[in-house]
């Protein structure tokens, strides 16, 4: 029988086996790295070498733009040190322009003059801006070696939880040319600041103005100290910013720009149309739509700047649900009803920027002791808090914003509710600010008003992005900002037999420019970065 082979490794065969793989293994390594090395477009996280994943940046042209951010609502704000007013957070960075200053002081007023070479100055950078060059991106040019810089703002989407905080984002190109590292700079509360002088304000005047109406045009009326006309918001470490009319039309031409709400809205309305008239060369090109003069009286307005084929609107709504009448028992009494929407609702719809308030006629009589007053359905309440009343309310106005507002279409704001300062009793019992000169070194109120807190727990449910405009803390320093007796002009002052002080309406020019100057910012910011 014949035997059977077994299969046996010899040595020499193993090790010429061994030799051959091992070789090639070597060589095909030694290829790969050749190819690495020598390759055009080498992809620095081949072989896993480096993970970076590079930062897509978009640039723009240089305005030295700031990111804040507002009790967690998102904010942003522009450049230049006249200005009035931003309120939230924005980034520090030492690439800043040098004319961003500190001011010395950290709250409250300080009474500190803006230098003549600072203003020329920030006159210099607005010119160069006006000349085409509106962005928000700053740039530092490398000398040498040195690493090109560039610093670019981004805003996050606005969110539905207000403790959401807006990150400026430096994009840093390093030695080597494919690589960008993405870093993030601390942030700044511009709710931290002082009201300080600045001879170059305002932008306009209350005689070069022809809509502000009697009750806000407090040098008309008679008043002689106007330094409250000269004061402008200098946030803490955040450097100032410039309202610019012509930009501020472009970016609501062929729109509607519409404001709704009480008489403090229509004070923000009235410095509005001011402000933007500054850059109307032909009065005859703004008109009102309806024929109507601006009057306490009627509440529904609609400018026309023919030019910008824009429109600048009013539409008065106290509460913003809807005022009505009901039975109880054998009488008819005056009702809120806050489970409806206000009737003129119809007519705010389709506005391309929208500006709600409800606070001011939230104070009275009726509304704070809450009897027989508010009504859902058919129901009126016997009697019902008026916290409760006003989150009914603003609820109703929410779910009303989310079923009919396109936010593809519509921006829309709620501004904080504006400070009272009247001393030694209400607006109907005698209180008054009437020698106020000067703002206060301190806010009258240390506690956040609950009736915004309401607002911002009404907007954290709403599925639409509504921004905050927190004008609350820095207005509450502006007790010399009202027109106290200046409400009205000395012979009407001197016929009334009981005429009460105004401390919570404001002069014009004055303390409204401020909120129209953020508005303005946000309106600019989300443009740029489309």
């Amino acid at each position: 029988m014949e035997r059977q082979r077994s299969f046996v490794i010899k040595p020499t065969r193993f090790l010429v086996f061994t030799f051959i793989i091992s070789s090639f293994i070597i060589f095909i390594s030694f290829i790969s790295l050749w190819i690495v090395n020598n390759s055009p477009a080498r992809p620095e996280s081949f072989l896993f070498f480096n993970r970076t994943t590079p930062v897509a940046v978009s640039f723009f042209t240089p305005v030295n733009l700031q990111t804040v951010n507002s009790f967690g609502r998102n904010f942003s704000r522009t450049d230049a040190s006249t200005t009035h007013f931003v309120d939230t957070h924005l980034t520090k960075s030492e690439n800043l322009s040098a004319h961003l200053k500190k001011p010395v002081n950290v709250t409250g007023y300080g009474g500190i003059p803006v230098p003549e070479e600072q203003r020329k100055e920030n006159a210099a950078e607005e010119g160069k801006n006006d000349g085409g060059a509106d962005g928000n991106t700053t740039e530092v040019r490398p000398s040498g070696g040195e690493a090109l810089i560039k610093e670019v703002e981004v805003q996050l989407p606005i969110s539905e939880r207000i403790e959401k905080k807006d990150v400026k984002i430096s994009l840093e190109k390093s030695e080597s040319p494919n690589k960008i590292v993405r870093t993030e700079s601390h942030q700044c509360d511009l709710t931290k600041g002082k009201w300080v002088f600045d001879e170059s304000n305002p932008i306009y005047s209350n005689s070069s103005c022809p809509f502000i109406d009697e009750g806000f045009d407090c040098e008309g009326n008679g008043r002689m100290d106007l330094n409250y006309k000269k004061l402008k918001w200098q946030p803490q470490d955040c450097g100032a910013y410039r309202f610019n009319a012509t930009k501020m039309l472009e970016l609501i031409r062929g729109k509607r720009l519409v404001f709704v709400g009480d008489s403090i809205n229509r004070n923000q309305w009235e410095s509005m149309l001011c402000m933007l008239f500054v850059a109307i060369k032909d009065p005859r090109k703004v008109y009102e739509t309806h024929g109507r003069r601006i009057t306490k009286k009627k509440g529904n307005y609609s400018f026309k700047f023919v030019d910008y084929k824009c429109t600048v609107e009013f539409y008065v709504s106290h509460f913003l649900v809807h005022e009505d009448k009901a039975r109880l028992g054998r009488r008819r009494i005056q009702t809120l009803r806050i489970d409806t929407i206000d009737r003129g609702s119809s007519r705010w719809r389709g506005a391309d920027v929208l500006v709600f308030n409800s606070a001011h006629w939230w104070s009275h009589y009726k509304t704070k002791s809450g009897i027989n007053y508010y009504q859902e359905r058919d129901q009126v309440f016997p009697r019902l808090d008026v916290n409760i009343a006003f989150r009914r309310a603003l609820t109703t106005w929410a779910t009303w914003v989310d079923k009919y507002i396109d936010s593809k279409k519509t921006q829309v704001f709620f501004r904080s509710s504006a400070p009272s300062h009247f001393r030694g009793g209400q607006w109907n019992s005698g209180g008054h600010c009437k020698e106020a000169i000067e703002p206060l070194n301190e806010t009258s109120s240390l506690d956040y008003p609950e009736k915004n807190v309401i607002v911002e727990d009404v907007i954290n449910q709403m599925k639409t992005p509504v921004t905050l405009l927190n004008i609350t803390g820095l207005s509450d320093y502006r007790i010399d900002g009202h027109p106290s007796i200046y409400g009205k002009s000395f012979s009407n002052r001197k016929s009334s037999s009981r005429g009460g002080e105004d401390c919570s309406h404001w002069c014009l020019p004055g303390v409204p420019d401020t909120w129209n100057e953020l508005l303005y910012f946000h309106l600019k910011y989300k443009d740029m970065v489309k």
